[in-house]
């Protein structure tokens, strides 16, 4: 029996910048190549047939890949046909700005929750939130809202508090920016997002110019050229 291989997370990054590329292309262009794609991104042929590989055959030896149906099958395998609905935990600065950002509804992300300590009423509404509502209600607008994905924003100091009550509301996957490592679970994947180490890395980086040592250029933290980070 054939078993389906699962792709590296820095496979499934990299369809990202795949698609990111191809919408950007002009309507005229109908064919690209594994080529092509390679060398605008910084990227070795070779990886961008085999990322694509893992999931189909998509194009033709000798012509390369229709731009449409390239687009098609890239959203399809994200998920992005889908309108997935999201709640943000923490309505700061950070979680403010991300309820704010108009990209997300443009992929089907679509904000229909936003929580904090209190309720308050939004002027204007923001996405389908037409208010912050009390984070000990979020099981329950979680359950009404089917939300699928958590986004939290919070303080290191409330995000032990909130933990179990966000990874057995019901939610199917959390993006935590808080600084303290959540782990996933059977039924809820996380995906934590260290800004500190972020930084650290592009320091890191950043003091190469005054300590030069022999790099690959496209090295990053995911296997992504760092010019696309």
């Amino acid at each position: 029996m054939n078993t389906k291989l699962i792709p590296p997370q820095a496979t499934v990054k990299r369809l990202s910048i795949y698609l990111r590329f191809l919408n950007s292309l002009n309507k005229d262009i109908k064919m690209v190549s594994s080529q092509e794609l390679a060398k605008r991104l910084a990227f070795n042929p070779a990886q961008v047939r085999k990322d694509l590989a893992y999931f189909g055959d998509f194009g033709k030896r000798g012509v390369g890949y229709s731009v449409k149906k390239l687009k098609e099958q890239i959203n399809k395998i994200l998920g992005l046909h889908k309108t997935r609905n999201v709640g943000i935990v923490g309505i700061g600065r950070l979680g403010m700005a991300l309820a704010c950002y108009p990209g997300f509804e443009k992929k089907n992300f679509k904000i229909c929750a936003l929580f904090d300590k209190q309720s308050k009423l939004l002027s204007p509404k923001i996405g389908d939130a037409t208010e912050i509502t009390d984070v000990k209600l979020l099981p329950k607008v979680v359950k009404d809202k089917e939300i699928d994905i958590l986004i939290l924003t919070v303080p290191v100091e409330a995000i032990k508090e909130i933990s179990d009550m966000v990874l057995t509301s019901g939610v199917k996957a959390v993006l935590n920016f808080a600084p303290f490592k959540l782990i996933s679970t059977e039924d809820v994947h996380v995906h934590n997002v260290d800004l500190s180490t972020e930084l650290e890395f592009l320091s890191y980086r950043l003091n190469l110019i005054d300590e030069p040592a022999k790099i690959d250029p496209s090295e990053s933290l995911y296997g992504i050229p760092t010019q696309l980070l």
